[in-house]
């Protein structure tokens, strides 16, 4: 009985460090590919669009993105 309780708990400890570092490297790996969005991805997307963008537009879309989050 005692010895089944111990296998649950030490399988449970497994199955977290696992998981948790499993899911470290899934961040990280999509992190790399999809970085967030920063002032100078906004300016250079405003820039395509044709429109050259001031400080004050892009805080706008700064804080836009962030409420989004």
């Amino acid at each position: 009985m005692l010895w089944d309780i111990l296998r649950v708990l030490f399988g449970l400890l497994i199955g977290l460090v696992i998981g948790f570092f499993g899911a470290r490297h899934y961040m990280k790996k999509y992190f790399q590919k999809n970085p967030p969005i920063n002032r100078d991805m906004i300016k250079a997307l405003m820039m395509q669009m044709g429109r050259k963008p001031n400080e004050k537009q892009i805080n706008q879309m700064m804080k836009a993105m962030e409420k989004y989050q």
